[in-house]
């Protein structure tokens, strides 16, 4: 867990320090430079931490795919469509190779990523029905 929430911060910062540069200038608004900064890792954390839990709450375990799970229907249904098997390399398996492997890690990078960006966007569509 602690290396997850390190993960998450060193995303982040590496993610405040370029915002901001456009075009080769850097923008110089002292307002309100606190609460983006919270903003921002309100979004990063959010989105971090939905993607860390996704796959143990859809049924990707460590242990392996959870009983009565959607990860378990998914698995049924892909054996179905299959002829009776779980094809290696497909979706089920590599979710479930996520989910037993640490890959909540890599999850959680890559929702501190998509909160950030989702972050970005909300502030460039305010700041264009500010103008």
């Amino acid at each position: 867990m602690r290396q997850k929430v390190i993960s998450l911060f060193l995303c982040y910062l590496l993610l405040y320090t370029c915002s901001g540069v456009e075009a080769g200038t850097r923008k110089d608004s002292q307002e309100d430079s606190n609460s983006g900064f919270w903003d921002a890792l309100t979004y990063v954390a959010v989105g971090g931490g939905l993607l860390a839990m996704g796959l143990p709450a859809l049924g990707f375990g460590a242990a392996g795919i959870a009983a009565n799970s959607w990860a378990a229907s998914l698995m049924s249904w892909s054996a179905v469509a299959n002829g009776g098997g779980v094809p290696a390399g497909g979706l089920v398996a590599t979710l479930q190779s996520l989910g037993a492997g640490g890959g909540s890690t890599l999850m959680a990078k890559i929702g501190g990523v998509l909160g950030y960006t989702a972050y970005k966007y909300r502030e460039n569509k305010k700041s264009k029905e500010e103008e």
